[in-house]
């Protein structure tokens, strides 16, 4: 569970943002958000002035809430006609996370709050919880721990003439059974994931809405992400890329299987994946701009002369190679094209260099870091090897 002090400090950095950018307050509206300052998930709306101290008001489940919540004036969501009540008349200008809020929930407390200017607080939001605390830093560094060890039993149960589905039914119990959450939180309008995916062969390729390097082909055109019916067939790699989620918190891990040996062309991509990774890893430091560090990836994927297969299906790359993990799967920083920003120390980053090539398969590696000043330190401590079968 949060702690006191991690909720406090947290609710401090807010605030101190808040008043350097002249805002009042913010109503935190979010869950998880509500569950970073406030330690409870239950349905709850948030809400710290810039100056004094914050109020949780919590729909349901109040009993649950009371019991959870590092916030001491827990209570229940007031009536229309209490809530004005609450606000001082200094209170001119409220933060809201836009990048989340349904515009129904905008026009409900806007309408509770005649008069009120709502301005957006998403980056600030964003910004502060892509830095991780120490007690964060030991969440994510068990996640890995947990995570790595389920990788490790795959050769236990991969077998040709199983179906990509079987193979991820059993990565995921036994998953599940070390107490993985299985909740991949995503911020990204209309972005979704399962636990994550199990692809082979020509599935792996398949192009689709998920906003990664590979998608799969999924069951179905409604849910059309992740493992398919397709059978492990020999020489052909088996990607596994899954999260791990305990206590809230996520990594992110990728290996590659083989039963047999691979074609040159997929151990040349997969070489030159590793010499991405160590690239970015060597500059996961503070002050790096994340852009640079893509645009370098990019570069050596070019070198290699598999340009066109980094990131994606070959005309629907992704200009990423990786991004910030935490509470949610696609959390700040990434590093992408377009993206200026340094690096801070205590972020968290799945670095994912991979290639997709049309009629071999998809190859490629991928790990979570967090930044230090000595550059990338793995949280998902695993061996990077193909392991042949």
């Amino acid at each position: 569970m949060l702690t006191k002090m991690e909720s406090e400090q947290r609710i401090i950095r807010l605030q101190q943002e808040l008043r350097a950018k002249g805002i009042d307050g913010a109503l935190i509206i979010h869950a998880i958000d509500v569950y970073y300052f406030s330690g409870t998930r239950q349905t709850a709306t948030l809400w710290v002035p810039a100056d004094g101290n914050p109020l949780l008001m919590v729909r349901k489940s109040l009993t649950r809430a009371v019991k959870e919540s590092m916030i001491e004036k827990t209570v229940p969501f007031p009536s229309s006609k209490e809530f004005p009540a609450l606000f001082s008349d200094t209170v001119k200008k409220v933060g809201i996370t836009f990048d989340v809020v349904p515009v129904q929930q905008y026009n409900y407390f806007a309408k509770l709050l005649p008069g009120r200017e709502f301005v957006d607080i998403s980056g600030i939001n964003r910004e502060l919880r892509s830095v991780k605390t120490a007690w964060e830093l030991e969440q994510m560094r068990r996640c890995g721990t947990k995570l790595a060890a389920i990788f490790r039993q795959v050769p236990e149960f991969l077998r040709t003439g199983l179906r990509e589905i079987d193979v991820a039914a059993e990565f995921e119990a036994r998953l599940r059974r070390i107490g993985s959450e299985g909740n991949v939180r995503m911020r990204a309008y209309n972005q979704e994931l399962f636990h994550g995916l199990t692809v082979s062969a020509t599935s792996a390729a398949e192009p689709g809405f998920f906003d990664g390097a590979v998608t799969g082909q999924g069951l179905s055109s409604a849910f059309p992400h992740g493992a398919s019916t397709a059978e492990i067939r020999r020489d052909t790699p088996v990607m596994l890329d899954y999260t791990g989620t305990f206590n809230g918190y996520i990594v992110d891990m990728s290996r590659f299987f083989v039963i047999g040996t691979l074609a040159p062309e997929l151990r040349h991509a997969f070489d030159t994946a590793l010499a991405i990774q160590q690239q970015i890893v060597e500059n996961l430091k503070p002050g790096v701009i994340c852009e640079e560090l893509f645009l370098k990836s990019l570069e050596l994927a070019e070198q290699a002369g598999l340009g066109k297969n980094y990131m994606g299906v070959p005309g629907e790359n992704a200009r990423f190679v990786g991004h910030g993990v935490g509470l949610e799967l696609d959390e700040f920083p990434v590093l992408a094209q377009g993206f200026k920003v340094p690096l801070k120390e205590g972020q968290t980053i799945a670095v994912e260099p991979k290639f997709v090539l049309p009629g071999f398969g998809v190859i490629g590696i991928e790990n979570t870091f967090a930044v230090t000043p000595h550059g990338g330190e793995k949280l998902t401590d695993l061996p990077d090897d193909i392991v042949s079968l």
